[in-house]
């Protein structure tokens, strides 16, 4: 790593400091927690949007349309888990759960 001109060592101490407080963060996800987010799932036949906000869940799929949760928002609860509220992490969808 090399020293940021002005603030010499110090400088480089801060950083480094800055770097290990990062990756403990990314080591605990239950950390963060998402409040609302719009992503794309590429599926198979069609790209799908998902929304979260306010504690709902949203998705253009038709399945979704009659049920209120689909392939796609199961999915995204799988792949942020603890980063949910605790009500949102749609793990009584999971039939590996015990």
């Amino acid at each position: 790593m090399t020293n940021l001109v002005l603030g010499g060592r110090d400088m480089q101490s801060s950083l480094i400091g800055k770097v290990e407080k990062a990756k403990l963060y990314a080591c605990e996800p239950e950390r963060v927690t998402f409040s609302d987010f719009t992503v794309t799932i590429r599926g198979d036949n069609h790209n799908h949007i998902v929304h979260y906000k306010e504690d709902c869940w949203a998705c253009n799929c038709p399945f979704f349309e009659s049920r209120n949760w689909c392939a796609h928002t199961m999915a995204m609860q799988k792949i942020l888990g603890v980063m949910l509220p605790e009500d949102d992490r749609g793990e009584d969808l999971d039939p590996d759960a015990p």
